[in-house]
């Protein structure tokens, strides 16, 4: 039995996988390349989503403030009253009046 080792390569074959690797390697990594940049434009798109998402948040509290600073201002006998839980209430603003 012929040990691997001492096996002598068949020239004819080795150029063209030679050959056949260098083109693996080379689509190896185009796909490689075009991945990259579709994942880094997919981070970019989140990024953008989650900042226009922060900014519809920032101008909804914004106007929540604003309306309850314009109920609060209009109606000077106004009392606020917070659920505890259940049937339970606690009102807060009737001290004002007295």
């Amino acid at each position: 039995m012929d040990r691997l080792t001492n096996a002598r390569p068949n020239l004819p074959w080795r150029g063209l996988a030679l050959i056949a690797g260098t083109l693996a390697t080379i689509a190896a990594a185009a796909l490689a390349a075009v991945l990259a940049l579709v994942f880094a434009a997919s981070i970019v798109v989140i990024a953008l989503v989650a900042s226009a998402l922060l900014a519809v948040a920032g101008i909804a509290l914004r106007a929540r403030r604003s309306r309850m600073a314009k109920a609060q201002s209009n109606d000077p006998g106004l009392i606020e009253a917070h659920n505890v839980g259940g049937h339970s209430w606690v009102a807060y603003g009737y001290e004002r009046r007295r």
